[in-house]
């Protein structure tokens, strides 16, 4: 099949699996001219030299379309020109191909080249000037400022990492700061006060703070509810006819209320005073 002038081949590819493992400099002019291959001309002075069964050194002196193995790195790589020969010393390049792990690709002309790299470029340009646009901002009162994502970005990353350091701790930075603390306890134990009974200790109990506080807090109680020893209420009554009102009086010590005689004992019991006797 010949290949169509017209026909764009930059993006064409062919190749033979069976020619592959034998490919060398002797025939890989004939794997190039299988049928199959796109890019072979059947009306070349190769098909004509191969129908012909003629010396490939006759293709010097035909004029027309040929094509010639111009490169060889073997077995990688082999680079096929097609030219058209005028004269047995003048012919005129048309189109390089090249060979690559037995893969059949055409070769790009300058042109081409050019117009790809004019065309990425432009494509390039086009996208930066619209990405460029997107950033722009106009109003009537501020006039034009530029907006970038990477502002919008950052206020994202502080509210994501504002809204994790307020999340709760895992069980596994609880498990690990357990195991902190025990460590450091047993490394640097706490100074507890201990009582010292024995029988050479000449001073008390030494307590702590806190529980001296607590037996001041409930000395404190006890005294507001125990009354004052002190204190006594007599109700005396004279010759069983009048009664006398019960007054209460605050014994003290080295203190005598006449009328009432008193007399502390062991067992601090109050007497009556003697009744007198009626005048007639």
């Amino acid at each position: 099949m010949a290949a169509d002038p017209s026909e764009n081949q930059l993006g064409v590819s062919w190749h033979d699996s069976v020619w592959i493992p034998i490919l060398n400099p002797t025939n890989v002019l004939e794997y190039f001219s299988q049928r199959t291959n796109p890019f072979y001309d059947r009306t070349c002075n190769n098909e004509v030299v191969k129908m012909q069964r003629l010396d490939p050194t006759a293709l010097q002196t035909m004029s027309g379309i040929e094509y010639e193995v111009i490169h060889v790195q073997d077995p990688i790589l082999f680079v096929i020109r097609k030219q058209h020969r005028h004269s047995a010393t003048q012919v005129t390049p048309i189109s390089d191909y090249y060979i690559l792990a037995g893969i059949v690709y055409q070769a790009p002309d300058l042109c081409s080249v050019i117009n790809s790299r004019m065309l990425s470029a432009l494509h390039n340009f086009e996208s930066a000037f619209k990405e460029a646009v997107s950033y722009s901002r106009y109003h009537p009162s501020k006039g034009y400022w530029w907006q970038f994502k990477d502002s919008q970005k950052k206020t994202d990353s502080k509210s994501t990492t504002d809204t994790k350091s307020n999340q709760a701790s895992s069980l596994f930075q609880r498990e690990g700061v357990n195991q902190l603390l025990e460590e450091l306890s047993k490394q640097f134990p706490p100074n507890v006060i201990k009582e010292s009974v024995g029988p050479g200790s000449t001073t008390g109990t030494v307590k702590l703070k806190k529980e001296v506080e607590d037996t001041n807090a409930d000395m404190g109680d006890t005294s507001k509810e125990t009354p004052d020893p002190n204190l006594q209420i007599n109700d005396t009554a004279v010759n069983g006819l009048s009664s006398v009102p019960a007054a209460s009086t605050m014994s003290k010590p080295g203190l005598a209320i006449p009328g009432q005689g008193q007399k502390r004992g062991s067992d601090s019991v109050s007497k009556q005073p003697p009744q007198k006797k009626k005048k007639q």
